[in-house]
């Protein structure tokens, strides 16, 4: 177990984390490439078919999920009202019987239906098996006795004859259905119309079915069309819909499709092959651009139940209670919308609606021209986005501050997490414009997926990393903890050793002349708890802190020491400013301190060449400023800014302070150890001696002589009294203009 994190922690600690980010974002643009491949009829049901779809199915889903929300919040509004659904529902079966009817009872339907001259009629069923109620089938179930009645019965019409002629008479569609399994009632072809194919061979591409189980042959011979009705059964929302299948080598035509035909008069329907697949299907002078399957995506209007110039009831139609011209010039659809009749399927939109409502809606869709398209090309525009976006993020996140000579770069680096999350928003907007105003459809989920794999994968890193740092800092801490344990006769080394670690104002930054800095630090005992350090952490900007630990002696030298290391790791390493920096060190220090200290601390970065100053104050001492006119002024620390010491309260989220500093102004940061010095009467130097003790050097070129004065006045006041605390100053001037004269 123990090898197995060893190995879990190189994976994602190696290259800073890039290579684990990069493997993610191969999985992720694998996923969701093969998440929407158009499969050839030679994959579909194999086990690598099944394997693609295991992979990209998360993928599938987010996509499905978005392209629902589109259509939730763009709904199609019919602007025409083409089709009218002739429903078979309850109030129909109540009044003429259970589903199947007599066929002779059907012809009488059709007959009404096309007396109104509508342009066709689909039915959205199939009559494989003779109709048990002839009277030649109820003439061979007749008892011994009867074979005169028998006899009467058989010189009547069959109601298969019957409905023949209502076929016959009318432009009727019939429909199928395709099988992958063969029963005693199943046929490996159908009756029906060519379909003519241009451009290459459509088979590879179509839903293809080995059966189909079709009305009787001398049905099919008097309808004007036969079509197949059959849906992906994979599909629980149907979404999209086929315009064209295949049963064996035949090309077979959709219900929609074939009323059209029927509708125009046209004796065939044209099917366009492209290198990508389907590329569309024309009937008449209506060219339907398609989904490399020969399939469409629909854009769903809202079913109304009460809409009763749209869905009328088939009893209605029989007893003459519809308007003559209600179906004048209208495709009508004959189906099954009772209870019980199971042909029900949900739409995008959340309504489980029957199957000839899919019908009339793919009708609609097809004569408004408001299908919805998503071009071959699209997802190549998607996967490039999501290699751009996911590349910038394994380079841009990871990466240490380092100093640029841009300052696009440099802002980049700060913000890497809300400038990507900002860009993928912008995605969707698009998306959702494109679908509003063109019907593409766009798919941003992948990009968004990917982001919200690859970035916690790097923020996993930096978080392995931190822990990395974490434990040899405690190595670190512990071993000092022994060092002083074992060498209690040896603070003096101690003492050196704790201030050779402090960075040398006067060796620094030996070629620099945008700033100066000038540091005092005198622990009251051998070792001590205040600290200060300062370090550039690119070109532009410098950090500086002074902090002082609670407690005195080895514990808080101990603590100093690992607080400036993590200061320094977190300003060079993480993009959020000071602010991130105070709160992360006060979530690991809390987390570690065993010795339930706490530090009260002041850092600040400033930008160098404009003078713009951030401070984040936890609990310490405000800081001075002495302006190049010789005024002084304390800065006081806003309620709405800064907070606690650290280790006071976890997670507590600290706000930064923004200043501008002018040309030459001197900023004086202090420790408590300054303004509580005690003379032997008890009395504290306090903030108005300081403020003496500055206004009298304020105008002073050298900083090594402010100190110089300021330690000399507390020395004077402190007298022979023992020190009481550790005494730090820090002091750092602006010199833009000294920069302007070394260019």
């Amino acid at each position: 177990m123990n090898s197995f994190f060893s190995v879990l922690q190189w994976f994602f600690l190696v290259w800073h984390g890039r290579f684990a980010a990069l493997l993610i974002l191969l999985g992720v643009v694998v996923a969701s490439w093969v998440s929407e491949t158009e499969a050839t009829s030679a994959w579909q049901g194999t086990a690598a078919g099944r394997a693609l779809g295991l992979i990209g199915m998360p993928f599938a889903a987010a996509r499905q999920v978005l392209f629902d929300s589109y259509q939730h919040v763009v709904l199609r509004e019919r602007l025409s009202q083409p089709v009218t659904l002739v429903e078979i529902d309850e109030s129909s079966l109540k009044s003429i019987g259970q589903w199947p009817w007599p066929r002779n009872q059907l012809a009488v339907l059709i007959d009404m239906i096309a007396a109104q001259k509508p342009l066709a009629i689909g039915l959205d069923f199939y009559m494989p098996e003779l109709d048990q109620t002839s009277p030649g089938r109820v003439a061979d179930n007749l008892p011994v006795g009867h074979e005169g009645l028998a006899r009467r019965l058989r010189q009547l019409p069959s109601h298969e004859a019957r409905l023949v002629q209502s076929l016959k008479a009318a432009p009727t569609v019939l429909g199928a259905a395709g099988l992958d399994q063969e029963t005693p009632i199943t046929r490996s072809g159908l009756r029906a119309v060519p379909v003519r194919v241009s451009g290459g061979d459509a088979l590879p591409y179509l839903m293809h079915y080995p059966w189909v189980l079709a009305s009787l042959p001398e049905l099919q011979a008097a309808a004007r069309g036969q079509a197949l009705l059959s849906i992906d059964a994979g599909q629980t929302v149907i979404r999209r819909m086929p315009l064209v299948m295949a049963v064996n080598s035949q090309v077979l035509p959709s219900l929609a499709l074939e009323m059209l035909r029927v509708a125009t008069a046209e004796p065939t329907l044209q099917v366009t092959v492209d290198a990508h697949g389907i590329n569309s299907i024309t009937v008449a002078d209506l060219r339907i651009p398609t989904q490399a399957r020969g399939d469409v995506w629909l854009h769903f209007a809202r079913r109304h139940d009460d809409d009763l110039a749209r869905q009328v009831s088939a009893a209605a139609v029989m007893q003459g209670r519809l308007p003559a011209d209600a179906l004048l010039d209208k495709l009508v659809l004959v189906g099954l919308t009772g209870a019980g009749l199971n042909d029900k399927r949900f739409t995008p939109l959340g309504q489980l609606v029957p199957g000839i409502e899919l019908q009339a809606q793919l009708l609609e869709t097809a004569l408004e021209g408001r299908f919805l398209l998503r071009p071959w090309w699209l997802k190549g525009v998607e996967m490039g986005l999501l290699v751009i976006i996911g590349l910038l993020m394994v380079w841009l996140i990871p990466g240490q501050r380092r100093a640029t000579s841009s300052a696009l770069m440099t802002r980049l680096r700060q913000a890497p997490g809300w400038l990507f999350l900002a860009g993928c928003m912008a995605w969707l907007l698009t998306g959702f414009v494109l679908f509003a105003h063109w019907g593409w459809l766009m798919d941003a989920s992948a990009v968004l997926l990917g982001y919200a794999l690859v970035l916690p994968s790097l923020m996993f890193s930096v978080m392995l990393k931190t822990e990395h740092d974490n434990q040899r800092l405690a190595v670190i801490q512990q071993q000092l903890r022994e060092d002083a344990a074992r060498v209690t006769g040896e603070l003096a080394v101690a003492r050196h050793i704790q201030l050779g670690s402090l960075p040398d104002a006067a060796r620094a930054f030996p070629d620099e002349h945008r700033f100066e800095l000038a540091t005092l630090l005198e622990p009251a005992r051998e070792v001590g708890g205040d600290l200060f350090d300062f370090f550039m952490i690119d070109e532009h900007r410098l950090c500086f802190v002074v902090a002082d630990v609670s407690g005195k002696g080895v514990p808080a030298s101990l603590f100093m020491a690992v607080t400036k290391t993590l200061t320094k790791s977190f300003s060079l390493r993480l993009p959020g400013g000071p602010a991130e920096v105070v709160m992360a060190a006060n979530q690991d220090l809390s987390r570690e301190n065993v010795g339930m200290l706490f530090v009260t601390l002041l850092l600040g970065v400033l930008d160098v060449q404009s003078g713009a100053l951030e401070l984040v104050n936890a609990g310490h001492d405000a800081p001075w400023r002495l302006s190049r006119l010789g005024s002084v002024e304390k800065i006081a620390t806003p309620l709405s800014t800064g907070g606690p010491p650290l280790c006071v309260v976890d997670d507590f989220v600290y706000l930064p302070q923004h200043l501008q500093l002018e040309p030459g102004d001197t900023l004086c940061l202090i420790t408590d150890g300054v303004t509580e010095a005690m003379n032997e009467a008890g009395e504290l130097f306090g903030s108005d001696r300081l403020r003496t003790a500055l206004a009298a050097t304020a105008t002073e070129p050298d900083l090594g002589r402010v100190i110089e004065r300021v330690r000399a006045d507390i020395a004077g006041f402190v007298g022979a009294a023992q020190a009481s605390d550790d005494l730090t100053l820090l002091l750092l001037r602006w010199n833009p203009a000294e920069a302007a004269v070394g260019a």
